[in-house]
C-alpha cells in the first residue's frame, strides 16, 4: 500500500469489480441472495480466473499458459 489517496492501490480490485458489473450482474436479476451467490461463484472460479486473458502471460488465459508451458518442457 501507498500514501493515502493514491490511486493505483485499487486498480485491479476496481477492474475486477468493473468487469464483473458488466459481464454479469448488468445482464441478470437475481430473485434471492443464494442464486447472486452462485452465480458470483461461478463466474469467479469458472471464467475470470481460468478463462479470461491476462497481459502478464502475454495475453493467454492462466489455461492456455499451462498448457504451452507443460507443452514446451
Amino acid at each position: 500500500m501507498d500514501a493515502v489517496g493514491d490511486a493505483y492501490d485499487n486498480a485491479m480490485c476496481e477492474s475486477f469489480f468493473a468487469t464483473l458489473e458488466c459481464e454479469l450482474l448488468d445482464r441478470r436479476r437475481f430473485r434471492f441472495h443464494a442464486e447472486a451467490r452462485i452465480a458470483v461463484f461461478t463466474f469467479i472460479e469458472g471464467w475470470y480466473n481460468p478463462c479470461r486473458r491476462r497481459s502478464a502471460l502475454g495475453y493467454l488465459s492462466p489455461i492456455d499458459y499451462e498448457r504451452r508451458s507443460s507443452a514446451v518442457e
